[in-house]
């Protein structure tokens, strides 16, 4: 089959990815592994048009002019010029991708839900935005069949979309469990040590984590949080980081330190320093990060809100937690350092749920298998 992906995120040197081009960057070498031809198509960060192979993806970068107004009009027009010239069976994007791509001569479409604007929206209860909401809607309509990652954002964009009679699946994200590998080696990190890790920002949860290790410290007086993220502006350009920095006085500051986003390739080796990893997000899709820490037998800490139950069973193979709840999350925190005695079968469990809800084998195949019911009926 030739698929191609669209997408802007897929990751690059000085550009640091969301969630969607971590997913490429594990799914589409992994389809050309089994003989799929694989294009990866997207604005570029610049004017400028880039095209190279990575691990026999084929990855186009096409000019982004950044016009005002019509540049979204320009960035269409590119990008289905350079999808006829690929002629793909299955073109595959996010909720707002297909809706200014509505023909494409000889190739099926496919949404896979990473969590749109209606359903972000509904999440932090703000208003939907007309033409956002309107490219939604026309996305869906002009969209083949979708793939969901959880069966909560399945359930809850159905609820406010319509699928329209079209093929629904739940094929949930992949994890390269051969990188994010658990090593018995390697499992004695810094003791009450916490990691947090994705876009600095109140909906992550950082805010109220940062409350929470101010009341954990009392029982747990060595206990370090590291953040590690991108920053997020609010709409007049203040930086979230520098509030929370704000909120770190005192001795405070021995028990919490802030730091850069890192590659995705360094992630590894900031779960392997940490005893817990934590990730109280306020909505999610599903994300990566919990799941790839489970995969090294970390103890994870997850929301209890959106797909947290799916990926988590709590107290079984990691924690969930009421990210609106500060209580709750020092609750989760002071039950995961006092399972120590538990390491080991925690450790087992969490590995062990990875491999069965994200593994490569079973969620490639799922993948490939709905492709070809698309393109085959």
């Amino acid at each position: 089959m030739k698929l191609c992906f669209l997408s802007h995120e897929y990751p690059k040197h000085g550009l640091n990815p969301g969630g969607i081009g971590i997913f490429l960057k594990t799914l589409a070498p992994e389809l050309v592994r089994f003989g799929n031809k694989v294009t990866v198509l997207g604005a570029n960060n610049s004017n400028s048009y880039e095209e190279y192979w990575d691990q026999g993806v084929r990855v186009i970068r096409i000019p982004n002019p950044k016009i005002p107004v019509v540049n979204w009009w320009v960035l269409s027009r590119r990008l289905k010029k350079k999808i006829i010239e690929i002629a793909p069976d299955i073109v595959e994007g996010s909720e707002l991708s297909f809706a200014f791509l509505s023909k494409i001569p000889g190739a099926k479409k496919v949404i896979r839900l990473h969590g749109g604007h209606h359903f972000f929206a509904e999440a932090e209860e703000r208003k939907i935005d007309a033409w956002k909401g309107y490219q939604e809607k026309r996305s869906f309509k002009n969209a083949d069949a979708f793939i969901a990652i959880s069966d909560y954002v399945r359930n809850h964009t159905s609820s406010m979309l319509s699928f329209h009679g079209k093929p629904v699946v739940l094929i949930r994200n992949i994890v390269d469990t051969n990188r994010f590998y658990f090593s018995p080696k390697s499992s004695n990190p810094n003791p009450r040590s916490l990691i947090f890790l994705g876009t600095v920002c109140e909906k992550k949860g950082v805010g109220n984590l940062v409350k929470a290790i101010d009341l954990v410290r009392a029982a747990y007086p060595e206990v370090h949080l590291g953040i590690y993220g991108r920053d997020w502006e609010f709409p007049d350009g203040r930086s979230y980081k520098a509030l929370i920095r704000n909120q770190i006085r005192g001795d405070l500051e021995k028990h919490i330190s802030i730091h850069d986003a890192i590659p995705h390739d360094q992630v590894p080796g900031i779960y392997r320093s940490a005893e817990i990893c934590i990730f109280p997000s306020f909505m999610e899709t599903q994300g990566l990060v919990a799941p790839e820490a489970m995969a090294m037998g970390k103890i994870v800490i997850f929301t209890n809100k959106g797909p947290g139950p799916e990926t988590i069973q709590h107290g079984v193979n990691g924690y969930l937690c009421d990210p609106h709840d500060v209580h709750s999350i020092v609750e989760a925190i002071e039950e995961a350092f006092e399972s120590s005695d538990r390491k080991e079968e925690l450790a087992g469990a969490a590995r062990a749920r990875v491999l069965d809800l994200f593994g490569i084998e079973k969620n490639l195949d799922e993948n490939i298998r709905f492709y070809r019911k698309i393109l085959h009926g």
